[in-house]
């Protein structure tokens, strides 16, 4: 329990503690006891109340205990030990199971047939049936707060919990001083008036049981404690409003009001009242009040939840007009890309063809079979990456493996003119699939981009290795080699900007990192750490899916070696 909840239990203490003096103050002393008794029986009574929270089931019993005692001794305290067990017994139902219930259960019944018996006059079948009901219906409440509580669509018991401590604090100060000028008994007086009040906290829960609840409250006291009449109506006027803001039908509603009209003529018109027209009238404007307060506050919910539903709808729509604005961008990519970028590619490789059967043998000849090889895997790139453009819900195949396209790209750069020493570890074939793929882009990447700004003659090497927990793949290359400053430059290869950047998302996107600078050699070294899952057995296959970036890994570019 935090510390914000100690003022609640000293105010639960000091309650209990002044329901008992209010009570026994009045009632006198004990016979059995000194005549200063009040105070230290009222603390004794009430102070526990303060631990009922914590330990509900304690207090339970340390109550039914202490209201034997109090019955034995004569002390008008058996009356509050009598309410505050019920209170007790009802917050172990609420807070703990069934077995520590059925104990607490088990002695408020004892201990309240013990209260009710006479001396030396036997339990009879009435006297039973009020030490077995008075105690489980404070259980029934607990159980049912635990349980279907949340029913109501906004689960909030602050509503509840007011109207229980109003209707209590309500109850029991404006009835108390009559507890004792009926024909009951103080504590049964005083236990239905705590009731009464406390039916309130689940009257939004069943509002038509607490109104009938309170309608049968209002019949006994206008039978048996008239002084409590008014207290009572007004609880009935209560239960009336909370059931017509729960209830929609106007139907019952005019049935609980009929009802209500007419208890509340039983118990306001006596036999010496002159019934009038106005009379009658206020009377009915008295019961439509609660009536039009209920309604009133039922429209509202009503409307609050209808203009929620609303935003809701509303957001729900948003978010599909978005994604349909994105796969009608997308169909746009995809046909731009498919008008352009296909039609150079497709005229690249059919001219390439050409010249390749026009050429004679020798270098020549072999660029042209490269230049059409790779514009054949280009134009099948491209076409998974529009069928991916045009149904994003789709999960493209691997084109190759990935251990496959990093052999190709360093036997392509190597065919290019650059110096690549390759040295690619077995047991990376058992890391995940995205892992071995994003190794593989990063490795076309930085090949690439070696032959961008170092040119063709640079000597490189690259590691793809598995470390510990991580998969790593490190990129170095020399300084250029000072002859190509003498030799006829092809002119500098197209760039983006935009490589590192790609990389350092494709791998922060995996929870590694990258990094990329001179070395002190003065040349360049870009290393990959990408975190993998502990190294599988050999028996163990790698996962079969299609890593999640598939689309990214296409559009940056692809398995295919192009600069980004």
């Amino acid at each position: 329990m935090r510390w914000r909840g100690v003022p609640l239990d000293l105010l639960l203490a000091a309650a209990g503690t002044a329901l008992d003096l209010m009570l026994s103050a009045k009632g006198g002393g004990s016979a059995l006891l000194p005549g200063n008794e009040v105070i230290p029986m009222a603390v004794a009574v009430g102070a526990p109340m303060g631990l009922v929270r914590r330990a509900p089931l304690a207090v339970s019993l340390y109550l039914a205990a202490f209201l034997v005692f109090t019955d034995q001794v004569g002390s008008f305290t058996a009356n509050t030990a009598q309410m505050l067990l019920c209170v007790a017994i009802g917050l172990v139902a609420y807070y703990s199971g069934w077995r520590p219930t059925c104990v607490a259960l088990g002695a408020a019944i004892a201990a309240t047939a013990t209260n009710l018996a006479d001396p030396g006059i036997a339990l009879t079948t009435n006297s039973w049936m009020y030490s077995v009901l008075v105690p489980t219906f404070p259980v029934l409440i607990g159980t049912y707060l635990r349980g279907p509580a949340g029913r109501l669509k906004d689960g909030d018991i602050s509503p509840d919990v007011l109207l229980a401590g109003g209707g209590v604090a309500f109850t029991v100060l404006s009835t108390w001083t009559d507890w004792h000028s009926g024909s009951q008994p103080v504590w049964v007086v005083g236990l239905f008036a705590v009731l009464g009040g406390l039916s309130l906290g689940v009257a939004r829960r069943f509002p038509g049981l607490v109104f009938i609840f309170q309608s049968v409250l209002l019949i006994a006291a206008d039978q048996y404690l008239h002084e409590t009449v008014n207290t009572c109506l007004i609880l009935m006027l209560i239960a009336l409003c909370v059931f017509a803001m729960r209830i929609a039908s106007w139907a019952w509603i005019t049935v609980t009001y009929v009802i209500c009209t007419m208890l509340a003529s039983l118990a306001i018109v006596e036999d010496s009242t002159e019934v009038t027209a106005f009379r009658v009238a206020i009377l009915m404007a008295l019961v439509t009040t609660p009536v039009a307060i209920g309604r009133y506050l039922g429209v509202r919910q009503a409307a609050a939840e209808a203009e929620r539903l609303r935003v809701r709808e509303s957001a729900r729509l948003a978010v599909a007009q978005v994604r349909a604005d994105q796969l009608l961008e997308r169909e746009n990519i995809a046909r731009e890309v498919h008008d352009i970028v296909a039609h150079h590619v497709g005229a690249m490789v059919l001219r390439a063809g050409a010249a390749r059967y026009a050429a004679p043998e020798g270098p020549v000849a072999d660029a042209l079979a490269d230049i059409r090889e790779t514009g054949h895997q280009a134009l099948e790139d491209l076409r998974g990456l529009l069928d991916v453009l045009r149904d994003p819900g789709r999960r493209p195949d691997m084109p190759a493996d990935p251990a496959e396209v990093i052999r190709e790209s360093a036997e392509r750069m190597t065919a290019a003119g650059l110096q690549v020493e390759l040295e690619l570890d077995p047991a990376t074939a058992h890391a995940p699939l995205v892992a071995r793929a994003s190794a593989a882009r990063i490795v076309q990447e930085g090949l690439t981009n070696v032959l961008k700004h170092a040119g063709p003659g640079t000597q490189v090497s690259v590691a793809v290795t598995t470390t510990g927990q991580a998969l790593t793949v490190r990129v170095r290359n020399g300084p250029p080699p000072t002859i190509i400053e003498r030799l006829p430059s092809p002119g500098r290869l197209p760039s983006s900007g935009r490589g590192l950047a790609g990389m350092r998302e494709r791998v922060r996107a995996l929870g590694g990192t990258l990094t990329a600078g001179l070395d002190q050699d003065g040349g360049w070294l870009l290393t990959a750490d990408m975190p993998i899952a502990s190294p599988a057995s050999p028996t163990t296959s790698p996962p079969a899916e299609r890593p999640t970036g598939c689309i990214t890994d296409l559009i940056t570019g692809g398995l295919t070696g192009g600069a980004t």
